[in-house]
């Protein structure tokens, strides 16, 4: 689309961007799963996945806390809040990337 176009139909434009912007988030975002087991020693445990690849761990431990252990970092990382606990996990396996223009 020309920019002359785009002042002359400024909904057709706009429509073009989100679509744009929804193309390039398909391909920087990696595709995150979570799914849940229980373990005898820290209660129910959510597991993050990266399609097949095994990338860390979520829990709540007896103080309220969330504890994240990325699968790459054998250190435990707290957190006060779940979604914290898996963007910590996600970043730490290097699966969030910044694009600078």
């Amino acid at each position: 689309m020309t920019i002359e176009a785009a002042f002359e139909n400024p909904f057709l434009a706009q429509s073009e961007l989100k679509e744009f912007i929804n193309k390039q988030a398909e391909i920087i975002t990696p595709e995150i799963e979570i799914d849940s087991v229980y373990e005898d020693s820290l209660g129910k445990v959510y597991r993050v996945w990266s399609g097949m690849q095994f990338i860390g761990k979520c829990y709540q431990n007896l103080e309220g806390k969330w504890v994240a252990q990325p699968f790459s970092n054998e250190k435990l990382i707290f957190c006060n809040t779940s979604d914290l606990a898996i963007a910590i996990i996600v970043a730490l396996n290097e699966l969030l990337v910044v694009d600078v223009a």
